[in-house]
């Protein structure tokens, strides 16, 4: 009840905002004195309450898209009907259009990152990286730095979540029944995979969001790598002397890449230079460069799907036989963009919509006023990473973004590396830790991860030292 009071508290600080629709408002309506309307704080506790069902996601099993889809509906009819009221039928209509092409650019850009990852998955390319690395015949200690280093180089890539859960299956089937061993590599990964994200616009959502509002270039995240190496490597080096350096059991599960499989790759790495190229060179959106690379997918899926069956076709072709054990199906883009996390998706349209109406209602100034002026940038940045591990880095960034408060580069490159390591403070803080308590259900918990906090933040707190120190140019 506590903690639901202080989310409660804090989503009231941070949830008025978005992007330039704020000013979108006609100039005669006070929007300020909106925040004390009966609608306005209505808005604001729906919203509250929407989010404390997604916290409760794991428990009460309902899916983290459907009270924010249904309190988005709702707070866009509050606004709807308090701008009219005032005699302004204009504002509310740009307002949500502005949301509506924000939230459709990050969708697009989603949607085509994850058909791909998708495709890697079916063409077992992760598959047999862990098989790799299970049958290697590692220690435990060693298992414990190969899967944080590579969730760390990984996630940049492919996304923590999906980092977090490929090295999860990897420490699980290596650790077995050591709970010890897994329980100490799940934490070392999530935060490997968190950090990892931060000095990449593909490696969160939040520096994806950075990335497309324009506030840091994409050469520019990489000034956060030394500090995102800082913030892992000072708990690993903790966690290290807990982790048993014996040789765990050998395993004969074997894993092989199928037909295309490297080509998918590379077409990946392709599709991520054409959206940096679309933005750097063209100044065209993100999102417009990975459907183009979506379109290098479909004439491949195409190529796959002919050459995949004429090969399994041929009696003689062992190696056919030997990879798909029954006849494949054919490879089909379209199932794999049928396979993208549509609640996720969903959950980020809620999420944008109902911080965009929010703003409406004028919470903008009196926060970014208390945080960025009051308390000052630095210490309003480091308090977004703390927050964003009590609630989650999505919405608190988003806030951030559409407050828009005036700070140097260096301030924007703090809040980027902030808000993306410190959901590694508690398990519940970002996707990465949700998603492999749910793997390792049992094992890996909130308790679990809570005692090595302390370490953690110790981490946390040396990244922003770091930070600080090497970017000091840019603050």
């Amino acid at each position: 009840m506590k903690r639901l009071l202080f989310i409660t508290a804090f989503m009231a600080s941070l949830c008025g905002t978005a992007y330039a629709s704020a000013g979108a408002s006609s100039s005669h309506i006070d929007v300020a004195a909106l925040t004390t309307s009966a609608l306005g704080i209505f808005s604001l506790l729906l919203f509250v309450s929407a989010y404390a069902l997604v916290i409760f996601e794991e428990q009460l099993h309902l899916r983290k898209s459907k009270p924010v889809l249904l309190a988005a509906g709702v707070i866009w009819i509050c606004v709807a009907i308090t701008y009219s009221a005032l005699g302004d039928t204009h504002s509310a209509e740009v307002a949500i259009r502005h949301n509506l092409l924000e939230y459709a650019e990050l969708f697009l850009f989603l949607l085509c990152a994850m058909t791909y990852i998708n495709s890697m998955d079916e063409r077992n390319v992760f598959q047999a990286l862990r098989s790799w690395l299970v049958g290697k015949g590692f220690s435990f200690r060693v298992v414990f730095w190969v899967t944080g280093l590579l969730s760390f180089f990984i996630s940049p890539i492919a996304d923590n979540l999906t980092t977090a859960l490929l090295m999860g299956a990897v420490a699980m089937a290596v650790g077995g029944s050591d709970k010890k061993f897994v329980t100490l590599a799940c934490i070392n990964i999530v935060i490997a995979a968190n950090a990892g994200g931060a000095f990449s616009p593909f490696g969160d959502i939040t520096t994806l969001m950075v990335w497309q509002k324009g506030k840091v270039q994409f050469a520019e995240f990489f000034a956060i790598f030394i500090p995102s190496v800082v913030n892992w490597l000072v708990p690993a080096i903790f966690m290290n002397f807990a982790v048993a350096n014996k040789q765990p059991k050998a395993s004969g599960d074997t894993k092989t890449m199928k037909l295309g499989a490297r080509r998918i790759i590379i077409l990946f790495l392709l599709t991520i230079a054409t959206a940096v190229s679309f933005h750097n060179f063209l100044h065209l959106p993100p999102a417009t460069g990975m459907m183009l690379g979506l379109g290098y997918l479909g004439f491949f899926s195409y190529y796959l799907k002919k050459k995949e069956h004429r090969n399994y076709d041929v009696d003689d072709n062992p190696l056919a036989h030997q990879t798909y054990k029954t006849q494949p199906h054919p490879f089909d883009l379209f199932r794999k963009i049928a396979r993208a996390e549509w609640d996720t998706l969903l959950f980020f349209y809620g999420v944008i919509l109902c911080v965009g109406g929010l703003s409406q209602f004028g919470y903008l100034a009196m926060v970014s006023n208390f945080l960025y002026h009051d308390l000052g940038a630095t210490t309003a940045n480091v308090m977004v990473g703390i927050l964003s591990a009590i609630v989650d880095n999505i919405p608190v960034m988003f806030a951030v973004l559409t407050m828009d408060p005036t700070m140097s580069h260096g301030q924007w490159l703090l809040v980027t590396l902030t808000a993306g390591v410190g959901g590694s403070l508690l398990s519940i803080g970002s996707a990465a830790g949700v998603a492999l308590m749910g793997s390792a259900r049992g094992i890996y918990t909130f308790g679990a991860h809570l005692k090595w906090t302390p370490v953690i933040a110790l981490g946390y707190a040396a990244s922003i030292a770091a930070h600080l120190l090497i970017n000091a140019g840019h603050m």
